[in-house]
C-alpha cells in the first residue's frame, strides 16, 4: 500500500486523546493497579506507528489489551520482546508505570520473560512473512484497549470481568479509539484475535456505519485449551476460511 506519514500523525494523534480520556479513571477492589503502556512505553509505540501504521491495509487485527509480558512492557500489542527487538527491529527506553506492581514490574526491553500470545502471533506471521515490513505493508495489529488491570495479588483482569458501570467510560473512549483506526487504515478485512475483539469490531464498525469483512481468529492466549493445541494450525486455517490467506 502507498505510504501517507499523515496516517501515522493521526494515529498518534488518537492515542493522545485515548490516553487523555482515560488518564483518571477510578477502579474498585478487586483492581487494585493499572497500567497504561501507551504512556509509559510511548517511545516505542511511536516507533511501532511511524514505521507501520503509514498506509492503509488489507486486514486490520483487533487484540484485547496487553498482557503483563507483552504489550506491557514493549508497548507493542502482543510485544513479546523477541519479536519485537528482533524481528521488527523495536527499542526504546520504557519508563515506569507508578505506582507499579512489585510481582509486576516493568523492565522495557530488558524483559526475560516471554509472552507466549505474542510468541505465538508473531512467531505465526514471520513464518508466513519474509519481513516484518512484507506483513506490515498489508497488515496491522493493534490492542481495544491500553490498560492493563491487576489485583492486590499480581493476578490480571481482563475488560470482560470488569463492572460494566467501570468499563462503560472506557468502552466509550476505545470504541472511537478503533473508529478512528478503520476509517484511516479502510481495511478490507477487520479480524478479532478471540471473540472480546470480534465483538468489538461488530458494534464499532455498526456504529459508524462502516462496513470492513469481519471475522476473528482464535486467541493464542494459554488460558486456551484451543489455542494450546496448535494455535498456529488453527490460526491459518481460520485466515485461509476468510478468504486472508490462500490455501
Amino acid at each position: 500500500m502507498p505510504e501517507s506519514p499523515e496516517i501515522a500523525i493521526k494515529l498518534l494523534a488518537a492515542v493522545d486523546k485515548l490516553n487523555a480520556a482515560l488518564s483518571g479513571l477510578k477502579f474498585a477492589e478487586p483492581t487494585a493497579y493499572v497500567y497504561n503502556p501507551l504512556e509509559y512505553a510511548a517511545a516505542s509505540h511511536e516507533i511501532f506507528v511511524k514505521r507501520f501504521g503509514n498506509s492503509t491495509k488489507r486486514v486490520l487485527m483487533l487484540g484485547m489489551n496487553p498482557g503483563p509480558w507483552g504489550m506491557a512492557q514493549t508497548g507493542v500489542p502482543f510485544g513479546e520482546i523477541n519479536a519485537v527487538n528482533n524481528w521488527m527491529g523495536i527499542s526504546a527506553p520504557v519508563s515506569k508505570p507508578n505506582p507499579e506492581h512489585p510481582k509486576r514490574p516493568i523492565a522495557g526491553f530488558d524483559c526475560e520473560k516471554s509472552e507466549v500470545s505474542g510468541r505465538r502471533l508473531w512467531g505465526l506471521f514471520s513464518e508466513k512473512y519474509e519481513s516484518a515490513d512484507a506483513f506490515f505493508e498489508s497488515n496491522y495489529v493493534v490492542n481495544y484497549c491500553p490498560l492493563v488491570w491487576m489485583e492486590a495479588s499480581g493476578k490480571n483482569r481482563t475488560p470482560d470481568k470488569l463492572p460494566a458501570a467501570e468499563m462503560a467510560p472506557v468502552t466509550a473512549a476505545c470504541d472511537e479509539y478503533v473508529a478512528t483506526y478503520l476509517r484511516l487504515l479502510e481495511p478490507e478485512f477487520a479480524i478479532g484475535v478471540g471473540a472480546f475483539a470480534e465483538a468489538c469490531l461488530k458494534r464499532v464498525s455498526e456504529a459508524n456505519d462502516l462496513d470492513p469483512k469481519l471475522g476473528r481468529i482464535l486467541h493464542p492466549s494459554p488460558a486456551s485449551p484451543a489455542a494450546n493445541r496448535g494455535w498456529a494450525e488453527k490460526a491459518t486455517e481460520q485466515l485461509v476460511e476468510l478468504g486472508i490467506w490462500d490455501d
